[in-house]
């Protein structure tokens, strides 16, 4: 299967690339803007990986993607807050299968909708926010909740590395939403609250208690809608430096008090400042997801998943789901057409051996 990965050397491409080259069935092509840059990946791939150049802003994209023979297209190049679905289109038009890494919430959320009838017209499949979230997330809380009766509320929180390569275009997506209003779902109903606004302490298993803010994620509209009956669904966000996470604090007040309208402009600045405070963290990351409810016999219970992930290897994290969607495509174990979100496509033990191949542990608690 001819894979294309748009974004090929960036942050997140470069690791899906690096697991796939060897993948059983799959011919990569690492792509993208520079291919110089593409080249080199490819050749550092090996498995007869090769490179090629395409701009997703192309208008001609679909006629790029032609000539190569494109079989699935991932798309890793964020940030998908400000994109449309050209780039999706263009991959239906082009009669291939698509996966994205996508974190915007009205991209993700939009998207079947959107593109169902392109794709189904192609007998393609198509999938967005094959990451963490919602993909793994979800992954995680039918885990947990298996047999139950019903979820009362889901609790969610990233912790990166401070010392993780960070990515100019992550930040884009996460200043973007810096003191924006974002609605909640909470109590049965729907709140206003404030990105990365009123820190909170969260705990984890092997890392210490961190500082957390809310961030705007598909899984908060999202959960609501696929989990019947839960009452509360939250996820924040826990950087390392308790300094930097009061700093995101403060910046999210000035942008509600008009002083900051668009933090995002600052990206690049920030995350150079950022690397300024690597020697006050460490290279060990994580995430916790706590879910409440009813289980089988209808008693109270509470259920928490941990995963730690040390030597800077988080990032490899949002990678695996689109690695494991495009191995079962590969491998024919997908059969689906159409357009969907990634939620429930993949179980928690698909990621359990990807988690293993880079030292990750997890913990399970009550």
């Amino acid at each position: 299967m001819k894979t294309v990965v748009l974004g090929g050397y960036g942050n997140f491409g470069a690791r899906i690339c690096r697991a796939l080259a060897p993948s059983p069935g799959i011919e990569l092509i690492v792509a993208g803007r520079d291919l110089n840059k593409a080249s080199a990946l490819a050749s550092a791939c090996g498995h007869g990986a090769t490179a090629a150049r395409i701009d997703i802003h192309d208008p001609q994209l679909a006629q790029a993607l032609r000539p190569l023979g494109a079989e699935l297209v991932i798309h890793t190049a964020d940030p998908f807050q400000q994109q449309d679905y050209g780039t999706a289109l263009a991959t239906a038009a082009a009669g291939a299968h698509y996966i994205d890494l996508a974190d915007g919430r009205r991209f993700v959320c939009d998207f079947p909708a959107a593109l169902d009838d392109a794709f189904r017209r192609q007998n393609r499949l198509a999938i967005t926010g094959a990451s963490s979230v919602p993909a793994m997330s979800s992954a995680v809380v039918d885990h947990l909740t298996a047999g139950w009766r019903g979820i009362a509320s889901i609790d969610m929180c990233i912790a990166p590395a401070q010392t993780a390569p960070r990515g100019v275009a992550t930040m884009e997506a996460v200043l973007s939403y810096c003191g924006a209003p974002i609605q909640v779902w909470q109590d049965g109903r729907w709140t206003t609250q404030l990105g990365w606004a009123a820190p909170k302490t969260v705990a984890y298993a092997r890392l210490r208690p961190r500082l957390a803010s809310l961030c705007d994620i598909p899984d908060l509209e999202l959960f609501p809608a696929h989990y019947a009956g839960v009452q509360s669904v939250m996820f924040r966000a826990a950087l390392e430096i308790g300094i930097s996470q009061r700093g995101m604090a403060a910046l999210a007040g000035l942008r509600r008090m008009g002083l900051v309208p668009r933090p995002e402009r600052f990206a690049a600045l920030l995350n150079r400042a950022a690397d300024g405070f690597n020697f006050l963290g460490s290279s060990l990351g994580g995430m916790v997801v706590r879910v409440h409810g009813l289980d089988a016999g209808g008693t109270p219970v509470q259920r928490a998943w941990h995963i730690a992930a040390d030597h800077d290897h988080g990032p490899e994290i949002p990678c695996m789901a689109a690695v494991l969607l495009a191995r079962r495509l590969a491998a024919g174990t997908l059969d689906k057409i159409g357009a969907y979100t990634s939620v429930g496509q993949l179980s928690l033990a698909e990621f359990e051996p990807e988690f293993g191949k880079w030292g990750m542990v997890t913990d399970l608690g009550e």
